[in-house]
């Protein structure tokens, strides 16, 4: 079978999208395949594939796959390039609303290009410690607060992803620069099982860390440096640990489109 596809990437988070509105190029539960699409030597390589679906109440419906392909958690970056995806498909003109595993979330295409993408409302931030956070921001993330982001971020990342508590069901997690504005974060990615160049949720979830742990509130807007460019997060902050309004701002661009025999 040929698959028609497009390749975007967001902050250098790359993948694979598929407009599957009117035919069914890929089942949800073929691990094989999804990840055959994904492998950088024998596929098209990225770091997870994204389906763009018909949606009964909203304009679409976006479905994630890690590299591993399985299904899996929101991604933010991926979330921001459907939208661009969704754009270039004149499915809507400057705004739109779509669902996700997590919920239903609104986005637009600002008029330099960038895509903004509301993100869920966060209300558990844990301590696990006086540098080191977990929350969920569509995915779970754990954020260590460090002097230096690790030389070797799929190392030191694995060690705390395949620890005891995090094994089976895997975390993201997140190496941020203490005391540091703007944000400095490197991200191993579950699914990926790698470092990736940038990580939407998690550069959500680092903002929001940073925030409790320098004891910010009111309406909060930060600029978040990746390896793979820069994003920016907002929210407002109210007392009691509520995230509120929650947007996630950056790049989506198509890199190329093609067909791929599977």
């Amino acid at each position: 079978m040929e698959i028609i596809f497009e390749k975007y990437q967001g902050a250098g988070n790359d993948f694979v999208l598929i407009d599957q509105r009117k035919q069914q190029y890929i089942v949800h539960n073929d691990e094989r395949s999804i990840a055959h699409l994904c492998d950088r030597r024998f596929g098209i390589g990225a770091d997870g594939l994204i389906l763009l679906e018909a949606s009964e109440k909203n304009d679409f419906k976006m479905v994630y796959f890690n590299a591993d392909g399985r299904e899996s958690t929101m991604c933010g970056n991926g979330g921001r390039c459907i939208v661009q995806f969704a754009h270039q498909l004149h499915i809507f003109e400057e705004s739109t609303v779509f669902d996700a595993i997590d919920g239903t979330h609104q986005a637009k295409v600002n008029k330099d290009g960038t895509v903004s993408l509301q993100m869920i409302d966060v209300d558990n931030v844990i301590k696990l410690s006086d540098n080191t956070y977990q929350l969920n921001t569509g995915s779970p993330h754990y954020i260590s607060f460090c002097e230096f982001i690790p030389n070797d971020v799929k190392q030191a990342g694995s060690i705390i992803r395949y620890s005891p508590i995090y094994k089976d069901e895997g975390i993201n997690v997140n190496f941020v620069k203490k005391i540091s504005l703007p944000i400095e974060i490197a991200t191993y990615e579950r699914g990926v099982e790698d470092e990736t160049y940038s990580c939407g949720t998690g550069v959500t979830a680092a903002a929001i860390a940073y925030a409790v742990q320098n004891d910010v509130y009111g309406h909060i807007e930060y600029s978040v440096i990746t390896k793979g460019g820069n994003l920016k997060v907002s929210f407002e902050h109210k007392s009691g640990g509520i995230f509120s309004d929650v947007w996630l701002i950056g790049p989506a661009v198509k890199t190329f489109n093609g067909f791929f025999k599977l």
